[in-house]
């Protein structure tokens, strides 16, 4: 093979490498936010705007070291030594395999690991070309153990921030109170860790990364208690004023809350859209039905521009809190409500929390879909099989984030349908406790180098929260739980059937001479 040979295969690796970055921001991201949009602290275009910067940042600033092992961590790449285009074939075959079976999934809304669909494909393909013997099978046996022990660090991390949370603050007779202390504490913990993994865990070439320990906690408990220190000035007082007082604040009011003057009560509206949500109505309080005037609208002629925005948005666009059957609203039953402003509370948190676990994400599954491209790039630019310490590009990495963030904005409502309240009861304090305990658990995988899938992540905190939740066992919609477990047992034997069975057709081809 000579420098810039095949590159058909690059081109088709282009586009199925942004094909499964679109499933990943479909699919999995949605695990991100589906928790906040379900608790209702924010609306889902809110939570779509907020997770395609969140996403992007974390692909590009973190999103090389989990690609690390995706791209040369899971074939034996000493078999490729003289033939580097077999294993370019081979990373092309498994984009395909993985974004298809992705893609598929997100149409049916089922919430797939996608780490799940690209190391099942690139197993399948390199089983096709070298047997058995084309798999390092000691990855293989490390990413497996990931996948079971991340649920349950996730699930037991979320159980403590929760219990934390429900002993000390929800369960007490002055709980609002108890909460304007909790949130500042929550806040500066929250940047705290968050900080200090961007810090450690850092750019490739970052100097921090090879200091001390010491100096990464140190910035990051600085940040931490700066942040703490806002919270109790700014923030707490503007909660209690919007919140308790009822005062008409708007958002930006906090930053300069103690020279804010006592301002009219708002009017109350969103307490009675809420329990209408609870009850199978939009969480907007309406009543569901189509606008006549928007009717009559749509029933005429539309100019090309407005299709076109039509079709842009209509992922910002759609419900996902609504309850539809007997079991959810039997599931939400048995949950136990707390005081709604107290819950209030922490949506502001949440929404930081949901940040930072997007964050997380971007920089844990974007490797899913640019480590394979990355492996391509490399072998058409050098001509060679020796992937393992080649560094990652920072235009694959953008170009990653960006197909996970028009995953996301087009497709991404399907999948959040499924995680947002289906499971489970969800309020801010569970959503914020999901959030954060999947958030830290993903971090600290992603720097062991760990490719921990982002739904299992969440799903084992979601569970975790639903057992907690007051009910047992009867607080969990088990029926939609068996469901995800299916699908992640169909993903990787799906996805690796279908790269084994494309590579075996494509390099076993009768060839013109």
């Amino acid at each position: 093979m000579e420098v810039h040979d095949y590159t058909f295969l690059f081109g088709i690796g282009l586009v199925f490498a942004f094909m499964d970055a679109f499933g990943i921001g479909a699919n999995d991201v949605a695990n991100s936010f589906a928790t906040s949009v379900g608790s209702g602290s924010i609306t889902l275009a809110q939570a779509l705007c907020i997770a395609a910067v969140m996403e992007f940042g974390g692909a590009v600033l973190l999103g090389a070291n989990t690609s690390e092992t995706i791209k040369g961590g899971i074939v034996e790449t000493a078999l490729y030594k003289d033939t580097p285009e077999i294993l370019m074939l081979t990373m092309v075959c498994a984009l395909v395999g993985s974004s298809t079976w992705v893609l598929f999934a997100s149409s049916r809304g089922w919430p797939v690991s996608t780490t799940h669909a690209i190391v099942g494909a690139i197993t399948g393909a390199a089983i096709s070309a070298f047997g058995a013997d084309g798999v390092q099978w000691s990855g293989i046996g490390k990413i497996v153990l990931s996948w079971v022990i991340s649920p349950v660090a996730s699930g037991l991390v979320c159980s403590i921030i929760f219990l934390i949370t429900r002993f000390a603050v929800l369960k007490h007779a002055d709980s609002f109170r108890r909460g304007l202390i909790a949130i500042p504490i929550y806040f500066g913990i929250a940047l705290t860790v968050n900080v200090f993994y961007i810090i450690f865990k850092g750019a490739p070439r970052s100097d921090l990364r090879t200091a001390s320990i010491g100096i990464p906690v140190g910035i990051a408990l600085g940040v931490g208690f700066a942040v703490f220190l806002w919270c109790f000035v700014f923030l707490r007082p503007y909660l209690r004023r919007k919140i308790m007082d009822n005062e008409d604040l708007h958002w930006y009011h906090m930053f300069f809350i103690p020279f804010v003057a006592k301002r009219e009560k708002a009017p109350v509206v969103v307490e009675e859209a809420a329990q209408k949500g609870e009850k199978g109505v939009p969480v907007d309080g309406s009543s569901g039905q189509a606008d006549p005037s928007l009717i009559e609208l749509e029933a005429g002629e539309k100019t090309f521009g407005q299709k076109l925005k039509t079709k842009l948005f209509y992922g910002l666009n759609q419900e996902v809190r609504v309850v539809h059957d007997d079991t959810e609203n039997s599931v939400h039953a048995h949950a136990t409500k707390f005081d709604p402003d107290t819950e209030r509370l922490f949506s502001a948190v949440q929404v930081i929390s949901a940040c930072f676990t997007s964050f997380a994400h971007g920089s844990n599954d974007v490797a899913n879909a640019i480590g394979p491209l990355a492996t391509i790039y490399y072998i058409w630019q050098n001509a060679n099989a020796d992937v393992a310490k080649a560094p990652v590009p920072i235009w694959i990495l953008v170009f990653g984030g960006f197909a996970i963030d028009i995953g996301l904005m087009t497709y991404g409502y399907h999948v959040m349908r499924t995680l947002g309240n289906k499971i489970t009861y969800m309020s801010p304090t569970r959503g914020f406790s999901a959030e954060m305990g999947t958030s830290i658990t993903i971090l600290t995988c992603s720097k062991l180098s760990l490719p921990v899938s982002s739904t299992h992540c969440i799903t084992g905190a979601t569970t975790a929260i639903g057992l907690l939740s007051g009910g047992g066992f009867k607080s969990l919609n088990w029926r939609l739980l068996l469901g995800i477990f299916a699908s992640w047992i169909l993903t990787l034997p799906a996805a690796g059937l279908t790269s084994g069975i494309i590579f075996a057709f494509v390099s076993r081809s009768p060839q013109l001479v």
